[in-house]
């Protein structure tokens, strides 16, 4: 090894010491004490993956740092450390170890971790978290009872919502879940939430009628945002209310109402298949002019009523204000942090009172 290697070698390795100084425990992600939230897979049971945005990995600890080991270049994370201020950090290409938190005061810490945009791009895994030599896991905090299940496209994401309206591609540092509409109302109403959503599908035709073989139809039975592979068990999650917020991406470019109802039609028969007792809101988004908002509702309209011939009243539509532009713009036309909390304004009363939620 020539001196120079040697001394950019031994640079690392201080610098690397630095980083995670004190923290040499090492707590696997199998262990139990860990609460996830979310579709995740244990395919490997050393390990928690998943693919969609909001997934949560929530603990309590001890000590004074934390570190969290994932597969290298994942992408972004929002962490919650008891009541601070929340804070977005990276794992990045070529490093499987992020830093989350040093200098913390002594004693015991609640974590939460979400995933802040979809990850079908970067198939995050957990593997577990590195804290401070001697400390460890403490009980596992409780999960509310209330449950939400939002699916979505690109809006419930959080696609381009830290943008400036300026940005003419797509950024995985623009996205982020937890300022979305969906992560306010579940928030507001004191619930869970599960998240399968990922920017240009549609319930009959994606975006344009782009890769029409994953169609959410098609995705929604697996864990992963797949058309094969691992199938998501269903009785793990038993959603209060699903909000369906799809339809934007099918009523682009060259659609048809038929065709439109009948993708509501069969994805609601898959769900009402699932999720016998919950109930079902169609949610109609902001980024649509008057004959597309018109369209949508027309064939959602045509399913609910459908349904409610055969005795099912338990379906509903809530149409989101369209979008004036008045709050500002996120990327390349997708609402902004400051619309979206104006849509989670509209839709938390809606369902506050829909499921009688105090």
């Amino acid at each position: 090894m020539s001196t120079l290697k040697r001394s950019l070698f031994i640079l690392f390795c201080l610098v690397a010491a630095a980083t995670h100084a004190g923290a040499s425990t090492f707590v696997k992600a199998s262990d139990d004490r860990f609460v996830f939230m979310g579709r995740i897979s244990r395919a490997n049971p050393e390990t928690v993956a998943w693919t969609y945005p909001g997934v949560q990995i929530l603990c309590r600890f001890t000590g004074t740092s934390v570190s969290m080991k994932t597969n290298p270049g994942s992408g972004f994370y929002i962490i919650k450390i008891d009541d601070r201020q929340p804070f977005k950090v990276e794992s990045k290409k070529g490093e499987d170890i992020t830093a989350i938190a040093k200098n913390l005061n002594e004693g015991d810490h609640t974590l939460r971790i979400i995933y802040a945009i979809e990850g079908h791009g970067k198939k995050p895994v957990f593997y577990g978290l590195f804290l401070d030599d001697s400390a460890q896991l403490l009980e596992p905090p409780t999960l509310p009872e209330r449950k939400i299940e939002f699916i979505g496209n690109s809006i419930t994401c959080g696609y381009g919502i830290e943008g400036n309206g300026k940005e003419k591609t797509f950024y995985y540092s623009l996205q982020n879940f937890c300022l979305t509409y969906a992560y306010l109302t579940a928030q507001a109403l004191q619930a869970q939430y599960h998240v399968v959503a990922r920017s240009g599908i549609g319930v009959y035709r994606n975006y344009m009628g782009k890769i029409p073989e994953q169609i959410m139809p098609f995705i929604y039975p697996h864990t992963m945002y797949t058309t094969k592979g691992e199938l998501w068990d269903f009785s793990l999650y038993q959603p209060d209310v699903v909000c369906v917020a799809l339809g934007t991406n099918d009523t682009t470019g060259s659609y048809s109402v038929t065709g439109l109802t009948g993708g509501f039609r069969r994805f609601v028969a898959m769900l009402r298949e699932r999720y016998i007792n919950a109930i079902i809101v169609f949610l109609v988004g902001p980024m649509m002019g008057e004959k597309r908002r018109n369209d949508l509702k027309t064939a959602q309209q045509m399913v609910i009523d459908e349904y409610a011939a055969m005795g099912d009243n338990n379906i509903y539509i809530f149409e989101f204000q369209e979008s004036d532009k008045a709050l500002g713009m996120g990327s390349q036309g997708h609402p902004n942090a400051a619309h979206h909390a104006q849509m989670a304004d509209e839709l938390i009363p809606f369902l506050r009172d829909l499921m009688q939620w105090d």
